[in-house]
């Protein structure tokens, strides 16, 4: 019987979502990856950096942050170039739109949120790092 107080069960929870987050969020970043010629100079500029400047840094937070969160690294970290691109595609580039069209921001910043509060879980690099400090740099039972 699956007990949902379970720390390894809460892990692989967090896994599925983290790699599922992930996958979904890397897919839009790969998007604007491939369309960066045509899209450079006119993507939103929400923030007065600049249409360049706005892609290359959203594919930053959707590519790069979606695999730190995919392998479970700086999981964390990793969740603030990514729910701070929410906030933005939330609040300012979506902001006059219905709430159908700023719903799968909405959706994503929650995850993000909820990822920054519990960590990644024990199936993660983050884990295995923390584990390998505690012990001094030696492998542990628990990080293996």
């Amino acid at each position: 019987m699956l007990n949902i107080n379970n720390e390894k069960s809460v892990s692989i929870g967090l896994l599925v979502l983290r790699v599922g987050i992930g996958c979904l969020m890397l897919v839009h970043g790969l998007a604007k990856l491939n369309g960066f010629g045509e899209m450079a100079d006119s993507f939103p500029d929400p923030i007065g950096l600049g249409s360049k400047l706005s892609l290359v840094m959203a594919i930053g937070a959707e590519v790069g942050c979606s695999l730190f969160l995919i392998i479970g690294l700086a999981t964390r970290l990793a969740t603030l170039p990514l729910a701070f691109t929410m906030i933005v595609a939330l609040f300012v580039v979506h902001g006059a739109d219905p709430w159908k069209v700023k719903e799968l921001a909405a959706m994503y910043l929650l995850v993000y949120v909820s990822l920054a509060a519990t960590g990644p879980g024990m199936i993660s690099l983050d884990h295995v790092v923390a584990g390998k400090i505690r012990s001094g740099g030696k492998p542990t039972e628990e990080s293996v």
